[in-house]
């Protein structure tokens, strides 16, 4: 068993009046007795399925974006499990969960272990100002939430975003690990340190990041 599974959810991710059809990936890492789930999206039923019986350590949420926790309350309700958030997506969880709250708040350098996996908290905000990575050495993979994808970073140039922000996450943080390293993403296609590293950098020296 690998210790990694994948489970995709179809719905809306709506930011600052605008509406986009999307496909997220939520990752569960762990064995047949413990996981962690990374993300909550859209439809816990389909996540609750996934999970089967086991027990739920944490639901750890990349960064505070709906479509990455519209479906973390209901989750939580489920599966008996905390919710995890970086304080600094906190206005975000607020306009999709008004009267609720994150459990706890993820804090940069701690780690979630499950099941022999050590996932060590990455910050990377630019995305949003809490987006989060997850790297787990042992296993050479990364969960990038949004802020990297298969062709280059995530999306900004909306509220909370900004795109030298981003670029220096992932220039200082993510091409930090080795480029065999596998990107595991919050929407479409894995990839690798290595084969995003050009294009990063390229793009970095273009907006004179420094």
């Amino acid at each position: 068993m690998t210790g990694l599974e994948l489970v995709t959810t179809d719905g809306i991710f709506a930011l600052d009046g605008g509406e986009w059809e999307v496909t997220n990936n939520i990752w569960i890492v762990g064995d047949d007795h413990e996981v962690v789930v990374f993300d909550a999206a859209h439809d816990h039923a389909a996540i609750v399925a996934a999970v089967h019986d086991r027990r739920v350590r944490a639901i750890v949420l990349t960064h505070g974006h709906n479509d990455h926790i519209n479906a973390a309350v209901p989750l939580r309700d489920a599966l008996d499990a905390p919710i995890w958030l970086h304080d600094a997506d906190r206005m975000l969880w607020d306009v999709v969960w008004p009267g609720d709250s994150p459990d706890r708040s993820i804090e940069p350098g701690t780690a979630f272990d499950v099941a022999g996996h050590h996932l060590r908290v990455l910050h990377t905000p630019g995305h949003s100002p809490g987006c989060c990575c997850f790297h787990d050495a042992d296993a050479g993979f990364v969960l990038s939430g949004d802020t990297l994808f298969c062709g280059g970073p995530g999306a900004t140039g909306r509220s909370y975003s900004d795109e030298p922000t981003i670029m220096r996450s992932i220039r200082d943080t993510l091409l930090a690990l080795p480029d065999d390293t596998v990107v595991h993403t919050g929407h479409g296609e894995s990839t690798t340190i290595g084969a995003e590293r050009a294009g990063v950098l390229a793009r970095a020296a273009e907006l004179s990041v420094g």
